[in-house]
């Protein structure tokens, strides 16, 4: 009998766990404005002998934002009220405006601007750190890494280094958040992202990083949980349970 009440206890504090460890789903649209940073090591003896044009093309430089959009679906893991894991798959758009330099040696460019395109789908894996504001409202945080694969681009400036980004890449992401209740067991989100690369694509002696601002908003459903001292219709009493 005792062999017995040690497996039910078992089995069922395993499917307490798995109940407890999935926290919610959720869907997001979002808009993004992204830019490209160029460092090319040898820009600063572009004037030197003899002359070489990679040292002029392309320049040291910043581009002129890129607005576009995303879109992903989620899932909150872990049985914490204060901790949880955000783990997505995202659709997005990432890129920057630029201007074709028409004069290699004096670096003019052109008037007109073409945007370098790059879709991705993402991978993204956020540590997740609730505020509660009051019982239905949270403010949290988010660190943590995307994995990128690069599905399609359109790149029509400074194209032998634009052109020839990596299939898979990874970036960095800092973001805040604030949950607010819909209606019985669904909440609205919405949140700020900083989505840097953490390094440059090198290419030959020229190296680009990325940058991304995204701002989001979404559902997130979350299980309705019977408490047993609750001998009245279940509610749904935020995300803390």
């Amino acid at each position: 009998m005792m062999k017995k009440l040690i497996v039910y206890a078992g089995l069922a504090l395993s499917l307490t766990a798995q109940a407890q460890f999935v926290r919610g789903i959720g869907i997001f649209g979002a808009g993004t404005m992204s830019a490209h940073n160029y460092l090319n090591k040898d820009y600063a003896t572009r004037y030197e002998v003899p002359y070489d044009p990679a040292h002029f093309y392309p320049s040291t430089h910043a581009s002129t934002e890129y607005f576009s959009w995303g879109a992903g679906v989620l899932a909150e893991l872990l049985p914490y009220d204060n901790l949880r894991w955000q783990t997505e798959l995202e659709y997005v758009n990432k890129g920057a405006k630029e201007r074709e330099i028409i004069d290699l040696y004096s670096g003019d460019r052109t008037d007109s601007k073409s945007v370098n395109k790059y879709t991705y789908i993402q991978w993204n894996n956020f540590l997740k750190f609730y505020y509660p504001i009051f019982s239905f409202s949270h403010t949290y945080l988010l660190s943590g890494l995307r994995l990128e694969y690069l599905y399609n681009s359109s790149a029509s400036v400074f194209r032998p280094v634009s052109s020839s980004f990596p299939k898979i890449w990874f970036s960095g992401n800092v973001g805040v958040g604030y949950e607010f209740p819909l209606f019985k067991t669904f909440t609205g989100f919405s949140e700020f992202h900083w989505n840097p690369d953490i390094i440059r694509h090198k290419h030959g002696n020229t190296g680009v990083r990325n940058r991304t601002y995204e701002l989001r908003v979404g559902i997130m459903w979350r299980k309705r949980v019977r408490r047993i001292d609750d001998c009245n219709a279940p509610k749904y009493h935020g995300p803390n349970y």
